[in-house]
């Protein structure tokens, strides 16, 4: 809604988890745009599961990565239209990430707390839902088995 300029598709996709560091300075980088008054962030956390008596130790995340990225683009649109946002930010992660570790990260800012707060949790069911990624969770002996979104 407050932008309508003609966005390109961005690669979301970060190699190995995403770091503090990777957040702190998306966040860091918008103490400018004061138009802004909200931020939502959801941070999406490998968890220690245990399948079959045996603990998930990491998750090997791989993608489509063209449709993916055709996909993330589509979501995002569809976010700006339906919320007023002034940005957003995705990342997710490609490859192994480990117990604890963050692989997903989105960050949505409006002018106003609940489009952002909506929009957030719109893109995370939305990803979710419609975004060819796949996660091989390994387990502690080695093994793997393919993961279930929920």
């Amino acid at each position: 809604m407050t932008q309508n300029k003609e966005r390109k598709p961005k690669n979301v996709f970060v190699e190995g988890p995403i770091t503090p560091d990777k957040i702190a300075t998306s966040i860091s980088h918008h103490q400018h745009k004061t138009q802004i008054g909200a931020h939502e962030i959801f941070l999406g956390q490998v968890r220690e599961d245990v399948i079959e008596g045996k603990k998930v130790v990491a998750i090997d995340y791989s993608a489509y990565e063209e449709m993916a990225l055709e996909e993330f683009h589509r979501i995002r649109e569809s976010a700006f239209e339906k919320f007023d946002l002034t940005c957003m930010h995705i990342y997710h992660s490609i490859g192994r990430v480990k117990t604890g570790e963050l692989s997903l990260f989105i960050f949505t800012s409006s002018p106003h707390r609940k489009p952002a707060m909506d929009a957030c949790r719109f893109l995370v069911e939305e990803i979710k839902a419609k975004v060819p990624i796949f996660g091989k969770e390994i387990l502690e002996d080695e093994t793997h088995v393919w993961k279930v979104n929920q």
